[in-house]
């Protein structure tokens, strides 16, 4: 049977002060999500902990290597190499290392006003695959940045830039896609090459069908496609990217909206500035007045 231990070689264990956490409570930057406790335990052979009234704040276990499992009250969940779980506060709760090959995890105390924000991951296990932009390195520096700024001490610089790399590291979690977009081959990816398209005839007057042909779909697929992934319509992106290009003109040359307008295919004048303050909520002549950087 799993025993209690505690005190676990090259082990790293933060707990925040009492005294710094009122302080972080009346912050206005890290009273919405914080951490309380920090650690990371290697090899954590007879690791137990039993909580029958639950914590006062959720946790956060990544299992980095070996095994380990939980119980909320509806029997042993297994935990493995890259799962991860966060037990919402309040809940009864054990968790232990496997007899056999016991894990090594990061954890996180956390709460705050926003902490339910992150509810759909609480009370169950979560496996991340093992694929080539998987960025497990770069989650666990994100643990060891809170971790490293900690030890540094609780001035209030360190508690803030904590807060921030934890709303970070709780995304990493809550949103794997997105944080592994940066890792993905973009010259493989349909969307990429249609937004490289877009990006390379801005001079032009592109169709949606313009652009479906570009990478051989068909108008509705591409359409429907591009707006599952951009949040746009691919037209609405396209000229996103032309008001981009606009205002680089505006900036950087002397060249007059008319003369902007027709190099970047607009039918008129009128029909630029009108799409021009539709996206940026001013004219072109407004724009270029404005101060900037």
């Amino acid at each position: 049977m799993e025993k209690k231990k505690d005190g676990f070689p090259n082990e790293k264990a933060i707990v925040i002060p009492q005294e710094n956490l009122l302080k972080i409570k009346e912050n206005p930057m890290t009273r919405l999500l914080h951490p309380t406790d920090v650690g990371y335990y290697p090899h954590a052979e007879g690791h137990y902990r039993e909580r029958a009234e639950g914590s006062p704040q959720h946790i956060l276990i990544y299992c980095h290597e070996g095994e380990g499992w939980y119980n909320i009250g509806k029997g042993r969940c297994t935990v493995k190499k890259n799962d991860f779980f966060i037990i919402e506060a309040g809940t009864p709760h054990v968790y232990a290392a496997s007899t056999s090959h016991p894990w090594s995890i990061y954890w996180i105390h956390f709460t705050g006003e926003q902490s339910h924000l992150f509810s759909e991951l609480f009370n169950r296990t979560i496996y991340i695959d093992d694929s080539p932009t998987a960025r497990f390195n770069d989650r666990i520096q994100l643990f060891n940045e809170i971790l490293v700024n900690l030890e540094m001490g609780y001035s209030i610089e360190n508690l803030e830039y904590i807060t921030l790399c934890l709303w970070y590291l709780l995304g990493s979690f809550r949103y794997i896609p997105q944080f592994r977009e940066i890792n993905k081959p973009k010259t493989q990816d349909t969307i990429q090459k249609v937004i490289n398209y877009m990006k390379a005839n801005l001079d032009k007057q592109l169709t949606l069908e313009d652009m479906a042909e570009s990478v051989n779909y068909s108008p509705t697929y591409l359409s429907t496609l591009f707006t599952q992934k951009s949040g746009m319509s691919p037209i609405n992106y396209f000229n996103q990217l032309k008001i981009q290009k606009a205002c680089q003109l505006l900036d950087f040359t002397d060249k007059k909206a008319k003369e902007i307008a027709f190099e970047l295919a607009f039918s008129d004048p009128y029909y630029f500035s009108k799409v021009f303050t539709k996206y940026m909520h001013m004219s072109p002549k407004e724009y270029r007045m404005k101060k900037k950087g």
